[in-house]
């Protein structure tokens, strides 16, 4: 009886340990108030520099601009671009620029690199680059690349920054939202 006890509580263990349940290395990855745009980080990211080509839009957004990029922007940083007033205040007493890319007018083209390559799934936030590509002409382009911070809110990527790689960035800051913080 003591032998057959002994070899059970072994298998006994060990089945269970297989029917336990895993948790997430995050339980609670936020929530969201806003709308949401589907897919995964560079989804969302390619989509939100498709809609800013297809505007053909330049310099700093307006209120309708920015409620069409409400679906895609953090709620951080839709906040900061909306309602900070101090946020506006300095956003207004920049030089007249595209704040969404490293160079002074904005792309007319974006390919946003793959997230594929980012092995921890449960991540909160991925970096992603950017190539950047302006038309000048009919034979000439400016290229630069820069990067898009994503973050999740609930169940969305949304964007949360953008860092300012280009070599001639006529950025005051390294990033959009430094850019924005009153020092």
């Amino acid at each position: 009886m003591k032998t057959t006890l002994y070899t059970l509580l072994p298998l006994a263990l060990l089945l269970s340990a297989c029917t336990t349940q895993v948790e997430p290395a995050f339980n609670d990855i936020g929530t969201r108030n806003g709308p949401c745009v589907e897919g995964g980080p560079d989804t969302v990211a390619q989509r939100f520099y498709d809609l800013r080509i297809a505007q053909h839009a330049q310099g700093k957004p307006d209120t309708a601009q920015l409620g069409q990029y409400r679906p895609y922007l953090s709620e951080r940083l839709f906040n900061y671009l909306a309602n900070d007033r101090a946020a506006r205040d300095k956003l207004a007493k920049q030089p007249n620029r595209d704040i969404f890319s490293s160079q002074a007018t904005a792309p007319t083209e974006a390919r946003v690199h793959s997230a594929s390559r980012i092995l921890n799934f449960d991540a909160k936030n991925i970096p992603l680059r950017v190539d950047l590509t302006r038309a000048q002409g009919a034979d000439r382009s400016v290229q630069w690349q820069d990067e898009v911070l994503m973050i999740r809110e609930g169940q969305c990527w949304v964007l949360d920054d953008v860092r300012y790689l280009g070599n001639s960035s006529p950025a005051p800051a390294g990033t959009l939202t430094q850019t924005l913080e009153l020092r």
